[in-house]
């Protein structure tokens, strides 16, 4: 029997990239996140980045840019169609508008895919059964109010998809140092928290393991 070489640095590169796809979810989303649709996160950053420019630097609100996009369109399609009918042209190529069952069974599955995720984690949380996963959730929310109490909407959700777009990938190609400087932040924050526990009298995280 021919045996593995667990040595090759192009496997187990590979191996993490899987493990770090499916842990996004190994559909669509998963992909445009670790960039392996090119075209898909380039659009995807570009018209957040558009959006961002039109809501914060030049003044738009959210409904005076969807009001104008929409009376544009439709004095277009209105000329278009009158001009067709005197010139015997055909009428404007519009599309079937109408979603397919098959795309909104797929965005279907996208969505609970992160759905259950994000119920899995608050059970475990709920039940105490994760401590590591309770300090990252801590660490995120604390992040998330910090940038919020700095920024507005638009602005935070601009670098929510910046950071989703970029942390994921640098995390699949960097997983080694970034694992090893986790694990040292990971045992610092636990002996803050066995500190606070043993301040209010509760028994440390090592004591219950003796027990």
């Amino acid at each position: 029997m021919a045996s593995v070489d667990n040595s090759n640095p192009t496997s187990s590169a590979a191996s993490r990239r899987r493990s770090m796809h499916q842990f996004l979810g190994g559909g669509l989303i998963a992909d445009v996140l670790l960039w392996r649709r090119r075209n898909t996160a380039i659009a995807v950053l570009a018209g957040f980045t558009s959006t961002w420019i039109l809501f914060e630097l030049a003044g738009y609100s959210l409904f005076s840019l969807v009001a104008n996009a929409l009376c544009l369109l439709v004095a277009i399609l209105f000329f278009w169609a009158r001009a067709a009918s005197l010139l015997n042209r055909p009428l404007p190529p519009l599309p079937n508008l109408e979603i397919s069952e098959e795309v909104a069974g797929k965005v279907a599955v996208e969505v609970r895919v992160w759905i259950n995720w994000a119920l899995a984690i608050a059970r475990d949380i709920a039940i105490g059964r994760d401590k590591k996963v309770f300090l990252q959730v801590i660490l995120v929310l604390w992040m998330v109010s910090t940038i919020g109490g700095l920024v507005n909407f638009f602005t935070f959700v601009y670098i929510g998809v910046l950071l989703a777009l970029t942390v994921p990938v640098l995390y699949d190609k960097y997983q080694d140092h970034v694992d090893e400087k986790l694990g040292v932040a990971h045992k610092v924050l636990l002996k803050q928290y066995d500190a606070i526990l043993i301040k209010t009298g509760r028994k440390s995280s090592k004591e219950k393991k003796t027990q």
